[in-house]
């Protein structure tokens, strides 16, 4: 088999998530005193993460080494619940980080980790679901005509992904509009409490829109190319399109730690300590509020 440009890149690129994903993985797990909901989360997003990464190796590794059509469909497989994981743990994120301006005297109980717990139960449910409808034999290859413009996925599969994706997008953008008044209002209040000039409010609540446009825009510059094409696309389209706007849904994965973990005051402590030669996991740290991961 004539080896592929575009595949090569995509498994240099699951290299690297691997890489940095196992190191957000590895600082969490071996952490005690990252137990708190959003750790978990981050963890979680990690995780998926980590195992899209691997994935992406473990599907050029497969495709180029070995024809077996099971062990192909294990990869796809284990791609669809990997990426639906990542996705569907952005959103958890997001929700946790609404819920945590909402109710903000609550937040360190105990109901927001049975909480945690249960949105974390419900997104890898789910994406283990999505995962298995190839391995279950909801797959295109005795019916080539009925492929999507990823093999071996049906278009009905891949149409059920993309439509859950829009959904999960537009829960998202209203979740971080709701955020974006809670944290100007938030700001305007401790203005006029400490006599603050009006500019003070302007500063606070223009660093928080634009890190929420960070966010939005990541995930959505990543990962509505490939959507779309997924509605529009089929089995006769041009490969070439779909590794064209696969590629950036993968980057989207490389860039979550960069968003989500290492710009996490915590973890960078955790880091600089193990850097250092001087990691201790019980060390102490300041619980921050999921708002500011």
């Amino acid at each position: 088999l004539a080896l592929n440009p575009w595949d090569v890149v995509l498994c240099i690129s699951g290299t690297i998530i691997s890489c940095e994903n196992a190191i957000v993985v590895v600082v969490i797990f071996y952490t005690p005193t990252f137990r708190a909901p959003m750790f978990l989360l981050i963890g979680s997003l990690a995780t998926a993460d980590l195992l899209a990464g691997l994935g992406l190796v473990l599907h050029f590794a497969f495709v180029y080494f070995t024809r077996w059509e099971a062990v192909s469909l294990l990869t796809v497989g284990l791609l669809v619940t990997s990426f639906t994981a990542s996705v569907s743990s952005l959103l958890t994120i997001t929700i946790d980080r609404y819920l945590s301006l909402c109710n903000a005297l609550t937040y360190h109980s105990a109901r927001t980790v049975t909480r945690t717990y249960i949105m974390l139960i419900l997104t890898w449910g789910a994406s283990i679901c999505y995962g298995l409808l190839p391995v279950m034999g909801w797959n295109c290859l005795k019916e080539p005509s009925t492929c999507s413009i990823v093999k071996p996925l049906t278009k009905h599969h891949l149409l059920i992904l993309s439509v859950s994706f829009f959904l999960v997008f537009a829960a998202m953008l209203q979740l971080y509009a709701q955020i974006c008044r809670i944290v100007s209002r938030h700001a305007h209040q401790i203005a006029v409490q400490r006599h603050l000039l009006p500019s003070c409010h302007y500063v606070t609540t223009r660093k928080g829109i634009a890190t929420l446009a960070v966010i939005l825009g990541t995930f959505a510059s990543c990962w509505l190319p490939f959507a779309l094409y997924c509605l529009l696309g089929d089995h006769s389209s041009p490969a070439l399109y779909t590794y064209a706007t696969l590629l950036p849904a993968t980057y989207n994965s490389m860039l979550n730690p960069l968003i989500y973990a290492f710009r996490n005051q915590e973890i960078q402590k955790v880091l600089w300590a193990v850097c250092c030669g001087c990691f201790s996991p019980t060390l102490p740290f300041r619980s921050r509020s999921p708002s500011d991961v």
